[in-house]
């Protein structure tokens, strides 16, 4: 793969995924946050690509990361928005000034749990989809969005 030159990608995790590891290790693996950001900087590195993380459990804090990205020109964003992807038309409509490559990642999957978490608020304007594919949904989602900006 070429590699351009200054790719920029950011991650958002959304609500409680601070406390990965912690929280129902059934159903969101046992790795720590900081894990999958170190796991995920690393693999970024490989191609060339500076990655920013970024998490908050407030969904005005992500809207107001949305708008950065917005103002900085990120070339990518894969968003884990946890609990907000199935209420937040904030963080929609907030994505939706971004033209950029977006994939939203879940670590479980969504579609296998209850009735209220089968809606995603930003399934149609994302640019894709992972889920259910615990941490590696990351890399998977980092390795599209640089195929994404490389034109492959």
């Amino acid at each position: 793969m070429v590699k351009k030159k200054n790719i920029r990608v950011h991650v958002i995790h959304g609500p409680n995924l601070n406390m990965l590891g912690k929280r129902e290790p059934a159903i969101y693996g046992i790795k720590a946050l900081e894990e999958i950001d170190a796991d995920l900087k690393n693999r970024a590195n490989s191609l060339g690509i500076s990655l920013e993380t970024f998490q908050s459990n407030h969904e005005g804090e992500i809207i107001e990361k949305i708008h950065d990205i917005f103002n900085t020109k990120s070339n990518g964003l894969i968003i884990n928005p946890a609990a907000f992807t199935h209420t937040s038309i904030a963080i929609r409509d907030a994505l939706t000034l971004l033209d950029i490559p977006i994939i939203e990642v879940h670590l479980s999957n969504i579609y296998k749990r209850e009735e209220f978490r089968h809606k995603s608020m930003l399934a149609d304007i994302v640019t894709g989809q992972i889920t259910g594919l615990g941490s590696l949904g990351y890399t998977l989602a980092l390795n599209a969005i640089a195929e994404d900006i490389n034109g492959k």
